[in-house]
């Protein structure tokens, strides 16, 4: 559970958290408003736009201007199990909902959760994202970009039939040498190529990877061909 005085000091783009000052009440749902862009700056928008950015918090009862004064809030107050079966009810999404206090002034954390991989959250059939004080529907690009999360892995693949001794000597050796230096670590440059690429998590006991050849070809190009054939065999 987070408390008031690290909230204090939350950015709200960095630390993906939402500030409303909330004194008295705040929209649950857009209610009566026929606005698309008033109706969508509710708990429910935020809590979705919250879930798209791969999770956050939304805090009602303290200043958005950093850093962040405690002004106290009376939504939901006594009720935050409530407010969170509503939440799923209505998303589908499980939050977490608590109250905290500082000089007897009440703050509701709403702690949502990342959306699924692949998954685009909707408030009212319109996928949301926060930009400075605004909730947007997501541009073609992000939401694209959301949906081909359930692609493959291409590099995290298996190139088959390729093995250690196809790779190239001097693309290892200057590997090696990059790695030892990154670790300050100079006794990393004599290991074996087999742990090498083990300690990178570039191998597993299936074979070698796409991403050995991608992160090779980067030291050195003679594995070029050697990428192109092996790629070749399995299309």
């Amino acid at each position: 559970m987070i408390t008031i005085e690290q909230l204090k000091t939350m950015r709200e783009s960095e630390d993906h958290v939402e500030f409303k000052a909330a004194r008295k009440n705040y929209p649950y749902n857009g209610g009566s408003k026929s606005d698309p862009r008033e109706r969508r700056r509710c708990v429910l928008g935020y809590v979705v736009a919250l879930a798209n950015e791969r999770g956050g918090l939304l805090v009602l009862g303290m200043e958005d201007r950093f850093p962040h004064k405690v002004c106290g809030s009376d939504f939901a107050a006594g009720e935050e199990r409530k407010l969170m079966d509503a939440i799923y009810n209505a998303l589908g999404i499980r939050v977490n909902a608590y109250s905290l206090e500082e000089d007897g002034k009440r703050v509701l954390v709403i702690d949502v959760p990342s959306r699924p991989i692949g998954k685009l959250l909707k408030y009212e059939e319109v996928p949301l994202m926060r930009i400075g004080e605004s909730l947007r529907p997501m541009s073609e690009a992000e939401m694209l970009s959301i949906l081909k999360e359930q692609e493959p892995d291409y590099s995290a693949m298996i190139c088959r039939g390729l093995t250690i001794d196809d790779l190239d000597t001097d693309a290892i050796a200057a590997l090696k040498q990059r790695y030892a230096s990154k670790q300050q670590n100079s006794n990393l440059s004599n290991e074996s190529t087999a742990q090498l690429l083990n300690d990178l998590e570039l191998t597993t006991s299936e074979g070698i990877t796409y991403d050995t050849t991608s992160l090779l070809l980067r030291v050195s190009p003679v594995l070029n061909d050697c990428v192109r054939f092996f790629r070749k065999q399995d299309s």
